[in-house]
């Protein structure tokens, strides 16, 4: 089964300090759980959950669907479905 896999690096790490994965069959519910605080923050880096949940929906849309570096944080952050 696919998910919504959400990756985040910091430094020049390969591999990931920490990841999410939300099975697509959950994700539209779970998009309901998500904190206001955090939703906002997703928002603020152009994320709309709303369209992510959309897409997921789609059983062509595979891959890495967003990715954010943060330059001065010297962190990035990958949103795939896998």
């Amino acid at each position: 089964m696919a998910s919504l896999k959400i990756r985040v690096f910091k430094g020049n790490n390969a591999s990931p300090d920490w990841t999410v994965s939300i099975p697509l069959g959950m994700l539209k519910f779970a998009s309901k759980m998500i904190p206001k605080k955090a939703a906002a923050a997703l928002e603020d880096k152009g994320i709309d959950i709303n369209q992510i949940v959309e897409l997921s929906q789609d059983e062509e849309v595979r891959g890495t669907l967003v990715e954010i570096e943060e330059h001065k944080k010297n962190e990035k952050v990958l949103i795939a479905i896998e």
